[in-house]
């Protein structure tokens, strides 16, 4: 049987990353991001889990892309928050909070209920209209709800109520929440995490609460790991070149970087 061919177009990479050149990284430059990490490691030890402030700190760790770093800290930190949850949900009537909350338990695997955004319904079975005043909270709101489930009603009418009035109230905002609520709108959290720390990168620094010390570290680990990432795909480019699989495996397509982000996304 004779294999019938496709003609995909060739490559756009071509020789790009073959002209890498390799930037080694030195002792000095290991040892500073040492030292950056271990002083967000203190902020986060330092930052009450009873505070709002150890959610949004634990938020921008983790979509600033370093994360990675503070499982164990993270991890240790949610449980607390979760085991604490009904106790602490049932007190806060700040949408903010109560919506963070939960969407990082769900993030993180934690089966909690949707229940405590009744509290935010009227007497007509509505979110308030109230809420609206505050966009932050439309933001968290909005967030929250990318992580419903079926047959989660209160979550489709938050989708609905936060989405809209985000769309409405976009043209009265400015700064790093305009570009926050954009970028929400735009992605749903349905992206790369390298790509989207990048973005968030830029969008936090403007943020005028934000830690300089997280966003010091943030900056300095992305382009460690970008060094990393340059080189991996030299040295798989390099290899795909020298065994010729272009032309020995025509009926297969020559996509060796796009083969190689895609397992960026998955695995990192």
């Amino acid at each position: 049987m004779i294999r019938r061919s496709v003609k995909y177009h060739p490559s756009v990479w071509g020789d790009y990353f073959l002209a890498y050149v390799s930037t080694e990284i030195s002792a000095t430059e290991e040892e500073e991001l040492r030292r950056q990490k271990e002083m967000v490691r203190k902020v986060l030890a330092q930052t009450s889990d009873h505070s709002y402030h150890k959610l949004e700190l634990i938020d921008a760790t983790q979509r600033l892309g370093v994360g990675y770093h503070f499982e164990e800290e993270i991890n240790k930190s949610l449980q607390y928050i979760h085991d604490s949850y009904l106790e602490y949900g049932s007190k806060d009537n700040d949408l903010r909070i109560v919506a963070l909350r939960f969407r990082l338990l769900r993030q993180h695997g934690y089966p909690v209920s949707c229940d405590i955004f009744n509290k935010f319904i009227d007497g007509e079975g509505n979110f308030n209209v109230s809420l609206i005043k505050n966009y932050e909270a439309m933001l968290q709101l909005f967030q929250a709800a990318q992580f419903r489930i079926a047959s989660e009603e209160i979550l489709e009418k938050a989708l609905e109520f936060s989405s809209s009035n985000l769309e409405a109230l976009l043209p009265n905002m400015s700064g790093s929440l305009s570009r926050q609520v954009k970028e929400a709108l735009r992605s749903q959290f349905k992206s790369c995490n390298r790509v989207e720390a990048k973005k968030f990168i830029s969008i936090y620094q403007e943020d005028e609460s934000h830690s300089e010390i997280l966003l010091n570290f943030a900056k300095l680990d992305f382009n460690f790991v970008q060094k990393m990432h340059q080189k991996e795909l030299s040295d798989i480019t390099r290899w795909w070149k020298d065994l010729d699989f272009a032309n020995r495996l025509p009926f297969a397509r020559d996509r060796v970087v796009e083969c190689y982000f895609w397992a960026l996304g998955v695995y990192f």
